[in-house]
């Protein structure tokens, strides 16, 4: 993909409700709409123009909010929107907006026998490289991609919907990652702070203001996107225990004690159930990793007496626990000073 194209693809293009204009994820839902009330065939072949389906042959369905690219390339194909056709696996490759980074090798191996025993059931949802004629970025379905190559299958269906790869592209993949619980804080923290860097958002408020999430949650993510991977992995098979939370705790013992013990933590974790709140406490020092407690650096006296000298405050007597006073005196005379020290002394001799 060109530079020009790929920036391009990031303008800001905020989505409307209005009848000229859908949201990205509203143009699925219609497509999804179209798919279930035609039942469209599917056209099993190389290319969408080697065997056109029942439904490409009806009179050409009129679209006002299309783009030109997309006009172009269904018109050439004979292709309508919702059309359900086979594709070569390999001409499918990965968008660079993928809202997905962490796939689970044992999710992959299970859906591909699953695959080779039932087909494939439900249809991916591809963009054309327009730059590059029979090669199409995946929208949706990346994980049925990469199980259907572990099955060593050679087609999938698929239908092709009118996106830019950008922001368009990546809201409608998170959006229906979040509608399904498999969007996790992990792929969010690597793929944001790809954004950022790679300057598609001046800031995290530009980012968040784009994503209609609070500031403080691109933050959260930021931060756990510090870690290394190879510990992200150990957490991303436990959505259930690792979330944003759990993770910036564990990101946080990560930047003192290092990726060995980090690694040992997220065991622990595991093991004995601990909770975010407990691994707070490791990580502000007042637990160790191993569980025992650590007595607090500074003990909250139990009684303050404060202490007045000629109308004006001289400081405190406070008494700790058990067995212990601290007195603290300041802005005295030597002499005042020498004289309460005689008293003092005086009072324990005589104990």
């Amino acid at each position: 993909m060109k530079p020009s194209q790929f920036a391009k693809g990031f303008q800001p293009r905020p989505d409307t409700t209005s009848s000229e204009k859908r949201t990205a994820l509203d143009r699925l839902n219609a497509i999804d709409e179209i798919v279930e009330k035609s039942n469209a065939a599917v056209a099993p072949a190389a290319s969408p123009t080697a065997n056109v389906s029942a439904a490409a042959k009806t009179e050409e369905t009129e679209i006002t909010d299309e783009s030109a690219h997309y006009r172009a390339w269904r018109r050439e194909h004979h292709y309508q929107p919702g059309q359900i056709i086979e594709l070569a696996l390999k001409s499918i490759k990965a968008s660079p907006f993928n809202p997905r980074h962490f796939y689970l090798k044992s999710s992959i191996a299970d859906l591909a026998v699953n695959l080779s025993k039932q087909g494939q059931q439900q249809a991916i949802h591809v963009i054309p490289d327009y730059d590059n004629p029979g090669t199409y970025y995946v929208s949706d379905g990346g994980r049925r991609v990469r199980a259907l190559k572990e099955a060593n299958k050679e087609w999938v269906k698929a239908i092709v919907i009118d996106l830019p790869i950008g922001i368009q592209s990546y809201k409608l993949g998170y959006d229906l990652n979040v509608q399904r619980d498999s969007q996790t804080v992990f792929d969010n923290a690597v793929v944001w702070k790809m954004f950022l860097e790679e300057k598609h958002f001046q800031s995290q408020k530009e980012l968040a203001e784009h994503l209609n999430l609070d500031e403080s949650t691109i933050a959260v993510a930021l931060s756990i996107a510090k870690l290394p991977e190879v510990v992200m992995h150990e957490m991303v098979s436990r959505p259930d225990r690792f979330g944003s939370n759990m993770a910036y705790q564990v990101g946080r013992y990560h930047s003192v004690r290092g990726a060995d013990a980090t690694l040992r933590l997220i065991n622990k974790i595991l093991s004995d159930d601990l909770s975010t709140r407990q691994v707070a406490d490791i990580v502000k020092g007042r637990a160790s990793a191993q569980g025992t407690i650590k007595p607090s650096s500074r003990q909250r006296y139990a009684q303050r007496l404060e202490i007045k000298l000629e109308g004006r405050a001289a400081g405190d007597l406070k008494s700790y626990g058990d067995d212990r006073i601290e007195l603290k005196l300041k802005g005295l005379s030597r002499e005042k000073r020498d004289d309460i020290l005689r008293q003092i002394e005086q009072i324990l001799l005589a104990t």
